[in-house]
């Protein structure tokens, strides 16, 4: 959820540093110099980087520091051009526009956790380790990446929680492990974040575990399901008003384009700004954040890219 105080607020670039190849650590602060909002291990800000692009990145700080916010951002030469604007343009002393933070994947209490991590998907993880041994709790992190080189905060956390870490560069040791590590339940909560592949993985080797058991958090949304688009009328109960929603439009745009106004950000699934409680009607879940039992009640969807399974819903908008 969104805290006050940060809502589009220009934070200043405070500082920037170089944690592995093509990823640099940036911290931001207020230019007034006061507290930051709070926040928990697991929560993303959103950068606002100009010309209506806005993209997420995960807090990887100290959430006791309240005068700076810290994440870290992988170049991506084939993305769509967010890390590219970060890494060329948030030098010291610039200002970015910020949101948040939100968190849509919290750390639940548990006695036992496994952390399982790929790449840049050490972000949020590594604020939740710091957390897990703080509270006392028995946890193991699992690191895998293509090389030493490219795996940020890799040394940081070996030498701060020793044997606990695990680090597997892929040039040296191979694929993750997943049949040793997730044989079967009981090693806790499983916490995972990485490539689509990873988490995929992870989640096939977890089917049939008690629900709750895994937590992940994508940087993708699923995207299209396969099920063939059909035109929707959308009933927006609290504004009187019902919208056509034609196939290859999502309803968020279509909801904009009837005037009605809308909370969003990412527009891919993957942010859970828009998430809009369903009154009426089935969606059809495309995005990347909301847990298989939430799907089934399907009483909440993300309206930038879910559509539905049936002619019509009626959404609390």
């Amino acid at each position: 959820m969104t805290v006050d105080g940060l809502t589009g607020a220009e934070l200043v670039v405070a500082g920037r540093e170089r944690v592995a190849a093509e990823v640099v650590a940036i911290r931001l602060r207020r230019a007034d110099g006061g507290d930051i909002p709070e926040w928990t291990p697991g929560a993303h800000i959103d950068l606002e980087l100009g010309t209506g692009l806005a993209r997420q990145y995960s807090l990887c700080g100290d959430p006791a520091d309240r005068s700076v916010l810290r994440i870290a951002v992988q170049r991506e030469p084939n993305g769509r051009g967010g890390s590219r604007l970060v890494h060329e343009r948030l030098t010291v002393g610039a200002t970015v526009r910020v949101s948040g933070p939100r968190n849509t994947f919290p750390l639940v209490a548990a006695r036992r956790y496994l952390f399982v991590a790929g790449g840049i998907g050490i972000t949020p993880i590594a604020p939740m380790v710091a957390a897990a041994e703080a509270a006392g709790a028995d946890w193991r992190l699992v690191y895998g990446g293509r090389s030493r080189a490219t795996m940020a905060f890799a040394t940081t956390l070996r030498e701060r929680y020793g044997d606990r870490v695990s680090l597997h560069p892929q040039d040296e040791t191979g694929l993750l492990d997943l049949v040793g590590l997730l044989d079967r339940p009981g090693t806790g909560l499983v916490y995972c974040c990485g490539p689509e592949a990873l988490i995929s993985a992870v989640e096939e080797h977890c089917r049939g575990w008690p629900a709750g058991c895994l937590h992940v958090e994508r940087f993708t949304a699923l995207g299209d399901t396969g099920a063939p688009e059909t035109t929707i009328e959308v009933e927006l109960a609290l504004s009187g008003r019902t919208v056509t929603v034609p196939p290859g439009t999502p309803i968020l745009q279509a909801v904009e384009e009837a005037g009605v106004p809308v909370l969003s950000s990412c527009r891919e699934g993957t942010c859970g700004t828009c998430e809009t409680p369903v009154l009426d009607g089935v969606p059809e879940h495309r995005d990347s954040l909301l847990t298989k039992q939430e799907r089934a009640a399907g009483d909440t969807m993300m309206i930038c890219v879910s559509r539905a399974r049936t002619p019509r819903l009626v959404l609390e908008l």
